[in-house]
């Protein structure tokens, strides 16, 4: 569907009702992003070290040297123990990835989201409930996330680096 101008493609907006939805979903905004992925969650899911989302990560951050991952978590130790694939992009990618834990003025953010190249999302609209949305093409709605993970970004502090030392 395009807009009645005939330039690019009209938004599109699809409800999600459960958990395997969401992840798709999830899939789905790594898979149409062409600069740079935000993602905000309280923990990560273990899908973030599935196959499939490896591989769509690591071909994102190798699709060009100017593509940039920011994640911001509340509770970034599950990351160790049930990523090692995430883990091991950090360490590929150190200087594209990025990492990051809520200080404690903004763990009160409670609605997971991931944003692609601030037009294009997946958003829960609190993370102990399934119900979320995907959205793409949507420039409204993906510009009020990217202000809000600006704030929550400058609201964070590293979490995980690239080596054991933290340099």
């Amino acid at each position: 569907m395009t807009d009645p101008e005939g330039g690019a493609p009209a938004p599109s907006q699809q409800k999600l009702d459960g958990i395997a939805a969401y992840e798709t979903a999830i899939d789905t905004v790594i898979a149409s992003a062409q600069r740079n992925l935000r993602i905000f969650d309280r923990s990560l899911s273990r899908e973030y070290n599935s196959p499939r989302r490896y591989d769509l990560l690591r071909d994102f951050l190798l699709a060009s040297r100017v593509n940039r991952v920011q994640i911001v978590v509340h509770e970034p130790d599950a990351i160790h123990r049930d990523c090692p694939r995430l883990v091991n992009l950090l360490k590929q990618f150190s200087h594209a990835l990025a990492i990051h834990r809520t200080q404690p003025r903004a763990r009160r953010v409670y609605d997971p989201f991931l944003l692609a190249d601030d037009v294009s999302y997946v958003h829960r609209f609190h993370y102990d409930q399934p119900r979320g949305v995907l959205a793409l093409g949507d420039l409204n709605g993906g510009q009020e996330l990217l202000g809000r993970y600006e704030e929550i970004w400058e609201a964070s502090d590293p979490a995980l680096s690239a080596t054991t030392l933290g340099l």
